[in-house]
Parts: C-alpha cells; sequence; structure tokens
C-alpha cells in the first residue's frame, strides 16, 4: 500500500495536483517494441493462444506502430517472476493469471478466479459492466502497473489424481497442486499444496512429486498429457469457475504511450479475452471425449467433498476482508455476482437444462 499512501501525501499527489496549469503528458515518439513477460512455456495450449492474440491486435491496430515481443516462462524471467519483472521495469508488460500474485496482495486473486466465486459470464458482467475493471486498475496502480483482463478459459476441473476421492478425508495428506486463494482452502482440508509453473507439472507427476494436479481443462490437460500420469478426472471444480488472465503494463510505460496507443492495448486485451473464451469452450468438449476413450476415468466429486470446499474456501475469503482494498474488491465481486447469478439460475441455466431435456427425448 506504500505507493497509493504515497502519491495521496506527497507533493506530487497533492500540491502538484491543485496546481491549476499542468505540464502536457510527454508520449514517445515513433514505432516502439514493448518486451513481454509470461507465466506460461511458449506455445502452452489455450494460455499462449491468448499472448499471441494480443500481441497481434496490438500490431493490427496501431499499424504497426507498437509492437510486442513476448517472452515465455524462463527466457527472460522466470513463471512466477513476471510480476517484479515488470514493476521493476527489467520487462515492459506481462501476461498472466493474476493469482499467481496473492503474496503482493490477495486481491489479484479475483482478476483470475476465487474459490465459490464468479463463472466466465458473471466476471464479464462485473468486469466490464461494473465495477470490476475500475477496481483491477485501483489495485495494479498500487504496484505501478496498468492492468486489463486478456483471456478467459471458462470453468476449470475440479484435478486429475492417482487415485478416486471418495471423501473429504482423501485430501488430507496429499500433495496436489493448486495455485491461489483454492490452493490455501485445500490446504485446509489437509492437503499438502504446492505452485508449480504448468511446464512443470508433468514431470512432478512422473516423479511421484504431485499426487494429482488441476490445471485447466480437458483440451489444456490433454496437450500437456496429464491422462498419462493419473487416470481419475473431475471435470467440475470448485477453485476456479472462470478463471481470466490478465495482461499488465508498467505504469510508467503505459503513461509513456499516445492515448490511442493506451487504447488499443486495453481493447485487444478485451478482445482476446472473449476469443480466448470461445476457444476453450470449443475445444474442451471434444478433447474430453477423447479423454475417456482413451480410458480416462471421468467422476463427480460427492456432495460431502463439496461442502468442506465450500467450508473451507470461506474461511480462506474471511481471512483477508480486514485488509481494506481486499474487502472493497470483494464485496463489490459478491454482490455482482448474487445478482447476475439469480438471474442466470433462472434464465440462463434453466433453459439450458430444459432444452437438453427436450431435444435428448427427439434424437
Amino acid at each position: 500500500m506504500d505507493r497509493r499512501s504515497f502519491l495521496k501525501t506527497s507533493a506530487l499527489g497533492g500540491t502538484a495536483a491543485a496546481a491549476t496549469t499542468l505540464a502536457a503528458p510527454a508520449y514517445a515518439q515513433g514505432k516502439r517494441t514493448l518486451t513481454m513477460v509470461t507465466t506460461w512455456p511458449r506455445g502452452l495450449a489455450g494460455v499462449w493462444d491468448s499472448v499471441e492474440r494480443v500481441v497481434q491486435n496490438v500490431s493490427d491496430i496501431t499499424d504497426g506502430q507498437i509492437t510486442i515481443d513476448p517472452k515465455g516462462a524462463g527466457e527472460l524471467v522466470g513463471a512466477f517472476e513476471v510480476f517484479d519483472a515488470v514493476t521493476s521495469g527489467q520487462a515492459d508488460m506481462y501476461h498472466g493469471a493474476d493469482y499467481y500474485f496473492t503474496g503482493q496482495h490477495p486481491g489479484f486473486a479475483y482478476f483470475t478466479a476465487v474459490p465459490f466465486g464468479m463463472t466466465a459470464p458473471e466476471m464479464m458482467t462485473w468486469y466490464y459492466g461494473q465495477d470490476g475493471k475500475a477496481l483491477h486498475h485501483e489495485l495494479g496502480e498500487v504496484f505501478g502497473i496498468k492492468s486489463f483482463i486478456a483471456g478467459q478459459t471458462g470453468a476449470q476441473g475440479g484435478g486429475w489424481f492417482r487415485k478416486e476421492m471418495k471423501s473429504a478425508a482423501d485430501f488430507n495428506g496429499l500433495k496436489f497442486r493448486m495455485p491461489g486463494l483454492g490452493g490455501q482452502a485445500l490446504s485446509k482440508l489437509g492437503a499438502s499444496v504446492q505452485v508449480l509453473p504448468g511446464g512443470e507439472i508433468y514431470q512432478a507427476l512422473s516423479t511421484g512429486a504431485l499426487d494429482g494436479t488441476e490445471w485447466i481443462g480437458p483440451w489444456s490437460d490433454e496437450k500437456l498429457g496429464l491422462q498419462e500420469v493419473c487416470d481419475y478426472y473431475y471435470p467440475a471444480g470448485f477453485h476456479e469457475p472462470g478463471a481470466a488472465l490478465s495482461v499488465a503494463t508498467n505504469l510508467d510505460v503505459f503513461e509513456g504511450l499516445t492515448p490511442a496507443q493506451q487504447r488499443a492495448i486495453e481493447v485487444s486485451c478485451a478482445d482476446a479475452h472473449q476469443q480466448n473464451y470461445a476457444l476453450f469452450i470449443a475445444n474442451n468438449g471434444p478433447a474430453l471425449q477423447r479423454l475417456k476413450s482413451g480410458g480416462a476415468q471421468v467422476l463427480e466429486f460427492s456432495d460431502d467433498i463439496w461442502d468442506a470446499f465450500g467450508k473451507a474456501s470461506v474461511e480462506v475469503l474471511n481471512e483477508f476482508t480486514s485488509d481494506d482494498l481486499f474487502k472493497k474488491i470483494h464485496d463489490s465481486a459478491q454482490k455482482s455476482m448474487r445478482r447476475s447469478g439469480e438471474w442466470l439460475a433462472v434464465s440462463d441455466s434453466k433453459y439450458a437444462s430444459e432444452r437438453n431435456r427436450v431435444l435428448a427425448t427427439m434424437e
């Protein structure tokens, strides 16, 4: 919170802001290349597609005035080092999942996903139609970055396991990969939670360093080869009901761009967000069928497991509400989720259920 407090109390935030005449902002002239670091290995299914979409969009919209040079995880900095690289000025921007940075501030989790949180349509409503985007900016600017969501996986799977999970007690002692606040909730069930970049998951499962993992969904999981090292797959999970990806630009770099160039980044991210969502949804169904045909056992968690997930998730979220900014984000997201969820339950969800029932009788 130091940066925000400084801006509010310093001469820059007080006396200078009160001046009647302000100097015009200085914008960089000519073509410019921005270095983007990412939390993903180059080419990783789905998430790297979002990286490429943002890169291409910015180049197209600015007519080549701004180009972005994307770096895969480990090419310039490690996957979990991208936040520090951008805030320090080592890189210009990052593409990643903001819940990797809850150590910086737990509020970042809301701009990927929180356990028992918003589905993708609910998050889009909050972010684009209400105050989600403004809160993303407020949180990011505390750390010297300008953030936009720029990808969407939809609901993520509950994970891959070496054994069938029959009760909540089966999570006790389980070595499981799960980032974000969902991982903290799982640890309350006794799991030994580990946070690994996507590129390290397969090896960890192969060597026994992990007993199970979540990644994204059938399409990305199949590409990662998780069906080769685990037999049991649970497609419905509690931890990421609608996971967004984000692009964050160093604030000084962002403010040095022209308004049109700044807008190009914003629009590019929004386009990548919706296109990425469509990509995941389009590919997950066929991938799930291939996994089933290949022998994966597709199961559902029992009610007692879901209840344990819920209790642990509420406990985790409540632990952070003493932080004013977290509470502000939390309350806003919860209010939006309740309002949009109530309508979606009696409209979209009811329609889809009845459509599937009726059409099944006509096949």
